[in-house]
C-alpha cells in the first residue's frame, strides 16, 4: 500500500472546539468501550461520517457463531442508512491492539458500497491516528455497483 502513510493527530480549533475529526474519533471511542467482544476480546470502534456531515459510530457485536459477528464498520454504516444517508466521506476505526487495524474484507467492500475510493481511512489506537489511507488504497480493484452495470 504505497500511499498508506502515517499521520498525527489533530488538534482543535482556534476557539478550542473539538474538530470534525476529533469527534469522529471521541464516538468511535465511545463504541469501543460499548463493544460486546467476550469471545475475541479485541473490542472495535467506527465512526462514519456521511456527506450531509451527520456522524454515526458503531461497535462489534460478537456471538458464539462467529462468522454472524457483526463488525463495528457495518454498524456504523447500518446506523447511517436507517438515519437515511447514503454517502461516506470519511472513516475512523479504533481499536486497543498495538498494530493498525484495517477493516476485515467483508467491511472494506461494504465500505465500497456507500464510498469511494477517495475517502480517507483512519486506523486509530488509544493514542489516535496511526495509519491514513484512502478506500482505493485498502481495497484496489473493487468489485462494486458500478460492476453490476449491464451494457444497453
Amino acid at each position: 500500500m504505497s500511499g498508506v502513510e502515517p499521520v498525527g493527530g489533530s488538534g482543535g480549533g482556534a476557539s478550542g472546539a473539538p474538530s470534525e475529526f476529533e469527534e469522529m474519533l471521541e464516538r468511535a471511542r465511545g463504541a469501543l468501550a460499548n463493544a460486546h467482544a467476550p469471545y475475541s476480546r479485541f473490542r472495535i470502534g467506527a465512526c462514519v461520517r456521511a456527506a450531509s456531515g451527520r456522524l454515526y459510530a458503531g461497535c462489534n457485536v460478537e456471538n458464539a457463531s462467529f462468522p454472524v459477528t457483526q463488525c463495528a464498520e457495518n454498524t456504523a454504516i447500518g446506523a447511517m442508512v436507517a438515519a437515511g444517508d447514503r454517502q461516506i466521506v470519511e472513516v475512523v476505526i479504533v481499536t486497543e491492539g498495538a498494530e493498525p487495524c484495517p477493516p476485515c474484507g467483508r467491511c472494506r467492500q461494504q465500505l465500497t458500497e456507500f464510498a469511494g475510493p477517495d475517502v480517507r481511512i483512519h486506523l486509530c489506537g488509544p493514542e489516535g491516528v496511526r495509519v491514513t489511507a484512502t478506500l482505493g488504497e485498502l481495497l484496489p480493484m473493487a468489485f462494486g455497483p458500478r460492476t453490476l452495470t449491464r451494457p444497453t
